[in-house]
C-alpha cells in the first residue's frame, strides 16, 4: 500500500517540524505551497517533503466567476481549488491520500491502524479528530471525520469549509479506524476571507444545509446578528437540514442573536426550541440554563442545569462545546439553587464547580458563602 500525505501551506514554518515528524511512515509527503515567504518551503524540503508552488487564479475555478463576485472577493482564492491542485500532484499509483493541514499531526501508530482498517473495497477512512484542547492540554472537542481516501475518484468542493466528495462508479465504502489526528490551531492567522467565501458557497449551492449553518455562524461571529438570525432560520427551513444536533445549535445561536437585538422573550423561545429539538444533549440545556440565570429566572435556570447534568455521554460531534462539560452547568445549578432556597443542593453543585475550576475566585467565594449559610 502506497500512502501519501497531501496538503496546502502558506507561512507555517512553526508547524513544520511537528508535522513532518508525525508523517513518518508515509511513502511521500506532497505539499502545494500558495506563497510562503517565511522559510516554510525550504524547511519542508529539508525534512523530505516534495513541495510545489501553486497560484490559484480565476481560470482555475470550477465555473467562471461573475464580475460581481470578482469585485466582492478581490482575489481569486478558494480552498477547494487549491486542494484539488494539490491532489492532482499525487501520482496515480498511490493507493491512499491523507489530507492533513500543517497545524495537524498524526498520532503514533497511524500507519498500522490505516492498514488494518483498509480492505479491498474501502474508499475512505473515518478517524478520531481532536479539534481543540482545554487549558491543561487535554482534548476538548473531539469528533469523527474522514479526510483519508483513495487516490482516485475523489474531489474537493466548496470555496471554504471544503469537503471531499466521491465521484467514482459504484458505492463509496467508508471504514472505521483507530487513527487519531490532533489539531493545534494557528490562532494568529486572520479568517477575514471566510465570510465572503461562505457567502459564495451558499450562492453556488443554496440548498447545502451545512454551509448555510456555517454562514449564519460566521455572521454571528462578526456581530451581524440580524443577518445571522435570517441565515440560521434559512438553515432550519432547508429540506436537507435533518441533523438535530446542528439544528439545535442553529436555534441556540438564533437565541444569542435575539439577546443581542434586545428581544429576551424571543430568545427564550429559541433556547426552549433548541432543547426540544435535541433534549438528549447537554449543550442546549446549558445554554437555556445560562439564559434563565441571566434574566433572573432562577427556578428555570436550576431546572435546565439539572437536566443538563443528567446527561453523561458527550457526543463526538463538532457542535459539542467544552463549557457544557466543565464547571458551568454545576456553577449555574449551584447559584440558582441558592436563590430558590435549596442550600444543600447549592453547596453540592457549587463544590463540584469549584473542583472543576479551582482557580475561579468567584466560585470559591460562592462556596464559602453557601457553606456559612448552611452552618448558621
Amino acid at each position: 500500500m502506497k500512502i501519501c500525505v497531501n496538503t496546502i501551506s502558506k507561512n507555517e514554518i512553526k508547524f513544520v517540524d511537528k508535522f513532518m515528524e508525525s508523517c513518518d511512515g508515509a511513502d511521500e509527503v506532497i505539499v502545494a505551497d500558495t506563497g510562503s515567504t517565511d522559510g516554510t518551503i525550504e524547511k519542508l524540503r529539508s525534512l523530505g517533503a516534495t513541495v510545489h508552488n501553486i497560484n490559484v487564479d480565476w481560470i482555475n475555478w470550477p465555473k467562471k466567476p461573475t464580475k460581481e463576485w470578482r469585485s466582492r472577493l478581490k482575489k481569486p482564492w478558494r480552498f477547494d481549488v487549491a486542494r484539488n491542485m494539490a491532489l492532482d500532484m499525487v501520482p496515480e499509483d498511490f493507493d491512499v491520500v491523507i489530507s492533513l493541514d500543517l497545524d495537524e499531526v498524526l498520532l503514533k501508530g497511524w500507519r498500522k491502524h490505516l492498514e488494518d482498517a483498509w480492505s479491498k473495497d474501502t474508499t475512505r477512512i473515518r478517524y478520531k479528530y481532536i479539534w481543540n484542547h482545554n487549558p491543561d492540554g487535554s482534548p476538548d472537542v473531539v469528533f469523527w471525520t474522514d479526510k483519508i481516501f483513495s487516490r482516485n475518484n475523489y474531489e474537493w468542493r466548496h470555496p471554504v469549509h471544503e469537503v471531499i466528495y466521491y465521484n467514482g462508479g459504484g458505492r463509496e465504502k467508508i471504514s472505521d479506524s483507530k487513527i487519531v489526528i490532533e489539531h493545534f490551531a494557528d490562532t494568529s492567522k486572520p479568517r477575514n476571507s471566510y465570510l465572503p467565501l461562505l457567502e459564495l458557497s451558499t450562492f453556488e449551492d443554496p440548498k447545502n444545509d451545512r454551509n448555510s449553518h456555517y454562514l449564519g455562524r460566521e455572521y454571528y461571529f462578526y456581530g451581524k446578528h440580524k443577518k445571522a438570525k435570517e441565515e440560521l432560520e434559512r438553515h432550519l427551513s432547508l429540506r436537507s437540514s435533518t441533523w438535530k444536533s446542528e439544528r439545535a445549535r442553529s436555534m441556540t445561536m438564533i437565541g444569542h442573536c435575539c439577546i443581542a437585538l434586545g428581544d429576551k422573550d424571543e430568545a427564550t423561545k429559541w433556547y426552549l426550541r433548541s432543547c426540544a429539538e435535541c433534549p438528549y444533549e447537554r449543550e442546549p440545556w446549558v445554554d437555556l440554563a445560562q439564559h434563565y440565570h441571566n434574566i433572573g429566572d432562577h427556578l428555570g435556570g436550576y431546572y435546565a442545569a439539572v437536566n443538563a447534568l443528567k446527561i453523561d455521554d458527550r457526543p463526538m460531534t463538532y457542535v459539542s462545546r467544552g463549557y457544557a462539560w466543565g464547571a458551568q452547568p454545576y456553577d449555574i445549578a449551584g447559584t440558582c439553587a441558592f436563590y430558590i432556597g435549596l442550600l444543600e443542593e447549592s453547596f453540592k453543585h457549587t463544590k463540584t464547580a469549584y473542583e472543576k475550576d479551582p482557580s475561579n475566585e468567584r466560585i470559591k467565594k460562592n462556596l464559602e458563602l453557601i457553606g456559612s449559610r448552611l452552618n448558621a
